[in-house]
């Protein structure tokens, strides 16, 4: 039985509001490696094979916004969903001190096969959904480590990522976010928020939608009741932002 790789929820919910989860889950299907990548079980807990605690927060904030949800049902180290189709990093072979092993020979034909089983399929329901309402805003939902290997902590509670070319609704919602007295905001942190032929590029920027990305440490949304807390904080700044635009 072949596994969908993406799931919706609240499909019919009336909302503005697509919330995305390109990295919902380390799911590896049956005909890669086995369902294995050939790594460690406790690397694909990590942060390398998807994005811990994005799900939950991408679900509760459908809900909190009455709008669509959907999620990417495959690991990112399998074919990275959030990348262009000629990204040299959309099948990764070494990602954060880690090799994968089942990557090491992949050649063009498979990258293929991954990309029309697995890639295209996600993205295809991403327009069909995008597409519903002529209004539609775009809320890319991702979660970051709070440490790389080697690397420096990462200061940031939230972050808010945007391409150079349309802020429009991720500058106000730094500038909201940052009235928090509790919260480090970062702005386009702990990386830029902008690759060509990304998820947000191809159906943000280039159909010209309001847009932005919300990145959550993953370890303040490690659990469902935490998710769920996150999400009613900030489903009402999300709106008020929204509203502020029109």
């Amino acid at each position: 039985m072949t596994h969908n790789p993406y799931w919706i929820s609240g499909q019919t919910r009336p909302g503005r509001w697509l919330v995305t989860c390109d990295h919902a889950t380390n799911r590896v299907p049956a005909d890669i490696g086995g369902g294995s990548l050939g790594i460690a079980p406790e690397d694909m807990q990590r942060h390398i094979a998807y994005d811990p605690g994005a799900a939950g927060l991408a679900e509760a904030l459908g809900e909190a916004l009455d709008s669509p949800v959907i999620c990417a049902d495959y690991s990112r180290l399998v074919i990275d969903p959030n990348r262009g189709e000629h990204d040299p990093t959309l099948v990764m072979k070494l990602y954060d001190g880690t090799i994968i092993p089942t990557n090491r020979t992949v050649d063009a034909a498979e990258v293929e096969r991954r990309m029309a089983t697995l890639y295209r399929p996600y993205h295809a329901a991403l327009a069909g959904l995008a597409a519903r309402r002529a209004d539609t805003v775009i809320l890319a939902i991702h979660s970051f480590t709070p440490c790389l290997r080697g690397r420096a902590p990462r200061p940031w509670h939230v972050g808010v990522l945007y391409a150079e070319q349309d802020v429009r609704l991720s500058a106000p919602l730094i500038a909201r976010l940052r009235l928090e007295p509790d919260l480090c905001i970062g702005d386009n942190q702990p990386y830029s928020g902008y690759l060509p032929g990304d998820a947000i590029d191809r159906h943000a920027l280039q159909p010209g939608r309001h847009n932005t990305l919300i990145e959550l440490r993953n370890d303040l949304i490690a659990t469902p009741e935490a998710q769920q807390a996150w999400a009613a904080r900030l489903a009402p700044i999300l709106s008020d932002v929204l509203a502020g635009l029109s």
